[in-house]
């Protein structure tokens, strides 16, 4: 049972990312079938973090609470459904909302998934290769993803990856009826609806904000910033008086839930947000087709897949803290590689960072699936799945954008100098991230939580 939970948990977590990676893929061809402008393809890019940013958290307390693979399965329909929406989508609009139910879905899977392995697998070696594939799993989404994706807009058109998506998301359900255990906390409790609905609105808010913001920090990017702020400040008040919180707040007490929740966002500021803008970056700045640029995109996100499969040979002795410090420290190293080509962009001179940042990246979402497991009591391991990616994806949103606003240029000169820009400030915010769990997040081996 173990095995096939293990199973059906990574293959589900894959499937999510190959959808969260496909308008890296297809952009270019889906924003002048469906007329997108600058804004409307910002948000194509944008919007499955939306969705995923907006339900992590909701969707693993739910599934701590009410069964882990009914919400899996459930998250599995609903990106289906949704991914048949995508691919008859008429316009932008219809395409946007229709990804950020496709990020609802797949927050469900992943915050179920790796709660789903929390709950079979035992603290120690057992836990640790099962997150360890489970990373694999993630990298090897995000490879994947682009490759097949550019493909079949090549060879096909954009639409026919969705299709592919709505079958992948079919076979799931299936499976997952089928193959998965069902698992839930012994203590389950009522389902915050003031708290979920003030987190939800305060990260919408927050993601918009920051999607306009790369047009204007004006209207309505501020006021939505601002909004952000407010939910998210009522949320804090509410959870820390209401009997049943959907987010405990004595969590952050935590050295390493906090460790867990710090380097998630710096992952997402930091390598997720510089890479997501590197297709665009290779097309624009070397002419590159989109299949040419997934392949270079392979040498970071497939030596991340591999490298997670074999973190669990690292020595015993070697402590969370002093994983997720290393490998943010490679991976920053990695981002710094890519920078200095001042025009003479080449293969040859991208290669080394990126697989640098892959060997960093494989050891980091090895060590970050353990340890949101692992930082919180048995019971919530989907809420400890769920905060953890929830700050990823929020960090990627912050990051892309950050990375877009000085990369996104009108000439192939402009544009590299805006990358080199992007590239030390990606660097350098993973350094800062890494040296905040060294010293706040000083977590020994994991071990098994009391509920």
């Amino acid at each position: 049972m173990r095995s096939r939970t293990l199973g059906v948990a990574a293959a589900a977590t894959f499937l999510v990312l190959v959808a969260f990676t496909t308008p890296l893929a297809t952009l270019v061809s889906t924003a002048n079938d469906l007329g997108s402008g600058p804004g409307g393809q910002a948000w194509i890019l944008s919007s499955m973090s939306v969705g995923l940013a907006v339900a992590l958290l909701v969707s693993g307390a739910v599934g701590d609470d009410y069964g882990r693979r009914r919400m899996l399965v459930l998250g599995s329909a609903v990106l289906a459904v949704t991914s048949v929406i995508s691919a008859v989508a008429p316009n932008t609009l219809v395409l946007v909302l229709a990804r950020i139910g496709q990020g609802i879905g797949g927050a469900a899977v992943i915050s179920c998934s790796l709660g789903l392995i929390g709950h079979a697998f035992p603290a120690g070696q057992e836990r640790a290769r099962a997150t360890g594939i489970w990373g694999a799993s993630v990298g090897g989404g995000i490879a994947v993803g682009p490759l097949v994706m550019g493909r079949l807009d090549e060879t096909v058109g954009w639409r026919a990856g969705f299709w592919l998506l709505t079958a992948g998301s079919v076979a799931l359900v299936v499976v997952g009826r089928l193959m998965l255990e069902e698992s839930r906390s012994h203590q389950p409790r009522r389902v915050d609806i003031v708290g979920a609905t003030l987190l939800g609105g305060g990260l919408v808010a927050l993601l918009a904000g920051l999607v306009e913001g790369r047009r204007s920090w004006g209207w309505p990017a501020l006021p939505l910033l601002v909004a952000a702020v407010a939910l998210v400040v009522g949320f804090v008040w509410w959870e820390g008086r209401v009997r049943a919180p959907m987010l405990d707040l004595t969590l952050f007490r935590r050295p390493a839930f906090v460790a867990s929740i710090v380097a998630g966002f710096t992952t997402g500021a930091g390598v997720i947000g510089l890479m997501s803008f590197s297709p665009t970056f290779l097309q624009r700045a070397l002419g590159y087709t989109t299949t040419q640029a997934a392949l270079l995109l392979f040498a970071w996100s497939g030596t991340s897949a591999v490298v997670a499969l074999l973190a669990r040979r690292l020595p015993a002795t070697l402590s969370v803290r002093s994983r997720l410090v290393l490998s943010l420290v490679v991976v920053a190293a990695g981002l710094a590689l890519l920078t200095g080509k001042h025009g003479d962009v080449s293969v040859f001179g991208l290669l080394p960072g990126l697989l640098v940042a892959g060997v960093g990246s494989g050891v980091l979402n090895a060590a970050l699936g353990q340890i949101a497991v692992a930082s919180v009591p048995a019971g919530q391991a989907g809420i400890g799945s769920g905060a953890n990616n929830t700050a990823r994806y929020v960090g990627g949103a912050l990051g892309v954008t950050i990375v877009a606003m000085l990369a996104a240029r009108d000439t192939p000169t402009e544009v590299v100098s805006g990358w080199d820009t992007a590239a030390i400030v990606t660097a350098a915010l993973t350094v800062a991230g890494a040296a905040l769990v060294l010293v706040g997040g000083r977590v020994r081996r994991p071990a098994p939580v009391p509920a």
